[in-house]
């Protein structure tokens, strides 16, 4: 699948290959590739690739040759090839298929594990449904013309190493401790920096601790991961700021938005409703 995508142009620009048929490459980011393809029929000969494929079936029948046997893949599933297993893809229907893929390259997911010695999870099913893993890859695979945050990056590497352990029969243990202290000093330095792009790196220096083991320790003392934590106090301050009658367009950049659009995706995606729609009911309740 991988391989097939033609990538001579600039990332993030929609290629039409023949009527309704169509590959879109999101912007590239360390250790990961993501892509949209919408098809009919039969496009993909045998390859293989050196990255983990994970995707969701969005529309149609997604049908491939995997470890010797024929798959399918409804909407709703998730599809997991390993690295270096030979496969193929094609639309089971005449209706044709579109699915979003990621590519995470192992390095990366190992970064994830308990252990750096622990083995890579291999999942016998190509095809699952798993609810909590489908809503993890669309996190990232939702917005294809927007770069991955490198916090979201890091809190979905984490949980994509869980589930496939999970599947794999070899669940990554929960923390033993959750290292009260140090989580509430990252909790602090969030609440502190709010307004600006944190970096994991400056998290791993506050808590002593690899990025991802942070992580897990973080959601276990406070019940979610720092990005959101972030995300969520950036909603709290655009609310407050709301409240007091300040302009949307500058609301995004006070509270550490990348833009306008990043402000009112998340905003909705939060509160069910745009950010202009949450400032009209907040004024008409005023008079």
């Amino acid at each position: 699948m991988k391989e097939a995508v033609d990538q001579s142009t600039d990332p993030g620009i929609e290629r039409l290959c023949k009527k309704r048929e169509r590959f879109i490459a999101a912007p590239t980011s360390d250790g990961i590739e993501r892509i949209e393809a919408r098809f009919y029929g039969n496009m993909f000969s045998p390859h293989r690739h050196d990255t983990y494929a994970l995707g969701i079936t969005m529309q149609g029948v997604q049908t491939f040759n995997y470890r010797g046997e024929f798959r399918a893949s409804n909407p709703g599933n998730v599809i997991i090839l390993h690295p270096d297993e030979i496969h193929d893809g094609g639309a089971g229907t005449e209706d044709g298929l579109q699915y979003r893929m990621l590519y995470l390259e192992p390095a990366l997911l190992r970064g994830g594990l308990d252990h750096e010695s622990d083995p890579l999870p291999f999942v016998g099913e190509p095809v699952i449904n798993d609810r909590v893993l489908w809503s993890v890859l669309a996190s990232v695979l939702g917005e294809l013309d927007c770069d991955v945050d490198p916090m979201l990056r890091d809190q979905f590497v984490a949980d994509i190493a869980q589930r496939l352990s999970l599947h794999g029969k070899s669940p990554l243990k929960q923390p033993r401790f959750n290292a009260a202290a140090r989580m509430d000093q990252v909790r602090a330095f969030l609440e502190d920096n709010f307004d600006r792009p944190v970096q994991s790196d400056e998290l791993e220096q506050i808590a002593d601790m690899d990025r991802y083991r942070l992580i897990r320790h973080f959601r276990a003392r406070f019940g979610t991961t720092p990005y959101r934590y972030l995300m969520m106090r950036r909603l709290q301050k655009a609310r407050a700021l709301m409240v007091l009658g300040q302009p949307l367009a500058g609301i995004a950049a006070e509270t550490g938005f990348s833009d306008q659009s990043h402000f009112n995706r998340h905003f909705r995606q939060t509160y069910g409703v745009t950010p202009g729609r949450w400032a009209g009911l907040i004024a008409k309740r005023a008079h």
